[in-house]
């Protein structure tokens, strides 16, 4: 497992439980507003133009994998959970085998998945390897590959949509809402593709930090008036859509 980073302790990622977060090195999208370059291109790290951007690496130093599993074993009992995100979790070759380590030492694990992998998807549901699941929903399917950066099987998506709505497990869907690349027009197409979904979040774009695009870097974010806005329009899909 290629791990670009590790947080120790989250209230957030998991709801309602204590978890640790590992993020895997390595992604087949380019979104544009991505604010993890650094795991984005492994092959590139220490090779960047930019000095803040070698700077940046600090937050997600490369970690070995005996020594994350020194430390959730020596967290267990006291995390509930650990959450796998990215990059792209299911880029990684041993993906299934590291998972069933973590679930062997008793934790809950959350997926945090791009939903470009369906089969990866449902056959991690089918071993009873995942607890939760967390896709990003990047854009309505004419403006994926602007979104993404990249082109894409867009059935892939919807397959892994039906996929996670039909699992019987804990879910929700993720949208960055980026001025520019969406609007709540786009809130309203996408909103179809998860129509009876239980829960979808609309993210803030964060403009202040260093992204994947570099031309997006500080444009200014929808406002929050705005942003409650298109989730008063996701609600007409969805049970549950709030801006976070």
């Amino acid at each position: 497992m290629i791990i670009g980073g590790l947080q120790k302790f989250s209230l957030l990622d998991y709801p309602e439980k204590i978890s640790a977060i590992v993020f895997t090195q390595g992604c087949n999208f380019r979104c544009q507003f991505c604010y993890n370059p650094m795991l984005v291109w492994p092959s590139e790290v220490g090779k960047l133009k930019y000095a803040r951007d070698i700077e940046r690496q600090k937050d997600h130093p490369t970690i070995k994998e005996d020594d994350l599993f020194v430390f959730l074993r020596s967290r267990a009992g006291k995390l509930d959970a650990v959450v796998i995100t990215g990059g792209e979790p299911c880029l990684q070759n041993d993906l299934f085998e590291f998972v069933k380590k973590i679930k062997k030492l008793g934790f809950l694990v959350k997926l945090d998945t791009n939903g470009s992998f369906p089969e990866t998807l449902a056959e991690l549901i089918k071993e009873k390897l995942i607890d939760y699941i967390a896709m990003d929903l990047k854009a309505p399917a004419e403006k994926y590959k602007q979104v993404a950066g990249i082109k894409i099987d867009f059935n892939n998506i919807k397959k892994s949509v039906k996929i996670i709505m039909q699992s019987g497990l804990p879910y929700e869907f993720r949208t960055t809402v980026v001025p520019g690349l969406l609007d709540k027009n786009d809130i309203l197409e996408m909103g179809k593709i998860i129509k009876g979904a239980g829960k979808w979040y609309l993210q803030k774009f964060k403009s202040d930090i260093n992204l994947v695009g570099r031309g997006l870097e500080h444009r200014v974010p929808y406002n929050s008036r705005q942003m409650q806005e298109m989730a008063e329009a996701g609600r007409e899909y969805v049970k549950i859509c709030e801006v976070r």
